[in-house]
């Protein structure tokens, strides 16, 4: 692969980095994009690392994106480490660190609005109504701005990730897209810039939506096919600790993220439970007939 590695460039305007862009395009350079709000930990450095091997020249962007925050959301409090975001970057030989401006990205005047309705009408979606529309907005605009070959996204986010290859198929936007597998901390709890916020009693307790999805994993893995008895052995674990609420236990189609009545295939299991004013979200995905 040709290199493109050098110092780090921090760029804010979004048409300097679509003139980069088109100039490495045109030089046959392979671009790569890792989209972040930054906050950025070992999940998020699993991807730049994934990118950094799968291309020529990277770009992470970071950007708390507003449109994706509901009312009553943690917008102005969400984590904005950026000295240590940009030294992250830096380690991991990024070529452009993206951090465009609210202003810059949503001008006076704007008014389009990105939309997955089938895909994001439940779960998250039926959590943060406001939540995908923003995501889909941004991302589309991203990628218009950054015009990648390849943009990876964590697993950790399954209902998004599946929201943007949807969109990138159904808009023709000709973006690779490639989904890397949840960096986990040592007991299981995955990695999420919203973790900060646990309390030390929460962050112990915190494990437990992973141990609920393991736990419906292993039922299917035993023979259990009907999604209703996978749904309630998973919510069985979690009422073991009264400190954690359950927003959602589901077993779903891994592309449509629609309900299954029965598991003959595939299934990703979703889970979001709270802890407190924390919402905590996880997945797995389970293939019949394969132990793990």
């Amino acid at each position: 692969m040709q290199s493109t590695r050098g110092i780090m460039k921090i760029v804010r305007a979004p048409a300097a980095v679509t003139a980069w862009s088109d100039r490495l395009r045109r030089e046959g350079v392979t671009i790569g994009f890792v989209p972040t709000m930054g906050a950025l930990h070992d999940g998020h450095r699993s991807l730049i690392r994934a990118a950094r091997l799968a291309c020529d020249a990277l770009v992470v962007s970071i950007f708390v994106n507003p449109t994706q925050f509901g009312p009553q959301e943690d917008l102005a409090k969400y984590p904005r480490p950026i000295a240590r975001d940009r030294a992250l970057c830096r380690a991991e030989g990024v070529d452009i660190c993206f951090e465009p401006t609210a202003a810059a990205m949503y001008p006076p005047g704007f008014q389009t609005i990105v939309s997955v309705p089938g895909i994001a009408r439940r779960w998250e979606g039926e959590a943060r109504p406001h939540h995908f529309a923003g995501v889909a907005t941004v991302v589309t605009k991203l990628f218009g701005i950054v015009r990648p070959h390849i943009a990876l996204f964590g697993q950790k986010d399954f209902q998004q990730a599946a929201l943007v290859r949807r969109l990138v198929t159904d808009l023709n936007l000709g973006v690779e897209i490639a989904v890397q597998p949840t960096v986990r901390e040592p007991d299981g709890l995955a990695m999420s810039s919203r973790n900060v916020y646990l309390s030390a009693d929460q962050r112990a307790a915190a494990p437990l939506l992973y141990r609920s999805l393991q736990a419906g994993a292993a039922a299917i893995r035993r023979g259990v096919r009907e999604g209703s008895a996978v749904e309630r052995v998973m919510a069985d674990v979690v009422r073991r600790e009264a400190s954690v609420t359950v927003e959602y236990l589901a077993v779903c189609d891994p592309v449509t993220l629609e309900p299954l009545t029965a598991v003959d295939r595939r299934a990703v299991l979703l889970g979001s439970v709270r802890l407190g004013s924390v919402r905590l979200i996880d997945n797995l995905l389970v293939t019949v007939g394969v132990k793990r």
